[in-house]
């Protein structure tokens, strides 16, 4: 039991009405009145963004190899470029874990990568939807369900594949074909629709059906593996409790007596975009010079993404930064225009951004 109380038994009288596209054969529903969507690109770049403006060095690029132990007892984290010592360790490596937990000794999980494939409908499609539809779990995943994003699109999936490479987010045959067909039962005129993308990611699933949160405090390490989906959504809880135990192991924090919050741009469509607003574009007309028209996506967002406090130096860190490129033509009509601004702002050549040579610098 996960401790939410607040859930309502609906009818399937009541169901139909709520939701008049939903195929046939529901018996009846769940709903949990608290829960909601959420932009999965900018509240992890929020965490980070407030981090770097309250002095936290963020190192990109800089894979740990190998980790040591000083004289004095503190970490050596041994990188491609440098070596950063610490005094206390916390793991939050995702896939990789499991990897860095065997370079301190431990072996208390493994992580297998969990494809999820997804297919993302057209904003046409946004009307057939007005909860967030998921069918009745295993104890394997939650199961294909069909989402509405803040971005207007539809979600479609994921599924639940185990692989052994930690690289492979390639889509498949056989995998859409399996949400797609899922999808035809929920909500069969979904599929009518037309599909923007499809995409997969992997989730670090483990031989445990719980987290893998573990405090080694004689090392000062703390372990926070296998969060499988719920990153986000747990996220702050997660980050609380890691505080609760680095404190066991003698970490001693002190609030910070001059506090920078911090307030992302908006690429939700839940409030007033720039090309919306009066305000902006008269501060400043690049707000109101729309470069990707999919997306409404403005020269001056790209421009404020790529000179931001953690800037946007690739295609794809600026799509989760403004949207550029993620419509319905994938950036077959912004492309190039958008690869000359981001070139320019971030001192890149357009080559290195496209692949077609080796970046100079860290990207």
């Amino acid at each position: 039991h996960n401790g939410v109380a607040d859930v309502d038994f609906i009818s399937r009288d009541e169901l139909y009405r709520r939701e008049p596209h939903l195929g046939p054969g529901a018996l009846g529903a769940l709903e949990v009145p608290g829960e909601s969507i959420i932009c999965p690109f900018t509240t992890p770049l929020a965490y980070a963004t407030q981090a770097v403006l309250n002095g936290v060095n963020l190192r990109l690029n800089s894979p740990v190899q190998a980790i040591g132990t000083s004289i004095s007892g503190e970490h050596i984290l041994t990188c491609p470029t440098e070596s950063i010592n610490c005094r206390f360790l916390v793991n939050a490596a995702g896939l990789h874990a499991d990897t860095l937990n065997a370079m301190l000794g431990f072996d208390e999980f493994h992580v297998t990568p969990r494809r999820g494939e997804l297919i993302v409908f057209d904003k046409m499609a946004r009307e057939l939807v007005n909860h967030i539809l998921m069918p009745v779990p295993t104890r394997t995943t939650k199961g294909v369900m069909i989402c509405p994003t803040v971005f207007g699109n539809i979600l479609l999936g994921p599924t639940a594949e185990d692989l052994e490479d930690r690289t492979e987010t390639d889509t498949t045959e056989a995998g859409i074909a399996a949400i797609w067909g899922k999808g035809k039962q929920i909500v069969p005129e979904l599929i009518l629709e037309e599909v923007t993308a499809t995409y997969a990611g992997l989730r670090t699933a483990t031989e445990h059906s719980d987290y893998q949160i573990h405090l080694h405090a004689d090392q000062r390490y703390l372990c926070v593996g296998g969060i499988r989906s719920t990153g986000l959504s747990a996220s702050m809880g997660i980050a609380e409790y890691a505080v609760e135990q680095l404190a066991e192991a003698g970490l001693s924090l002190q609030r910070k007596a001059v506090f920078r919050p911090v307030q992302m741009p908006n690429i939700s469509e839940a409030f007033p975009r720039p090309f919306q607003s009066d305000e902006m574009i008269s501060s400043n007309p690049d707000y109101g010079r729309i470069v990707c028209h999919c997306e409404r996506v403005t020269r001056g967002e790209i421009l404020d993404a790529a000179q931001a406090v953690i800037p946007a130096r690739s295609f794809d860190a600026l799509r989760r930064r403004t949207r550029a490129q993620m419509g319905r033509c994938q950036g077959f009509y912004c492309l190039a225009e958008v690869t000359a601004l981001l070139a320019e702002s971030t001192h890149q050549s357009a080559s290195c951004l496209l692949g077609l040579e080796k970046p100079h610098e860290p990207a």
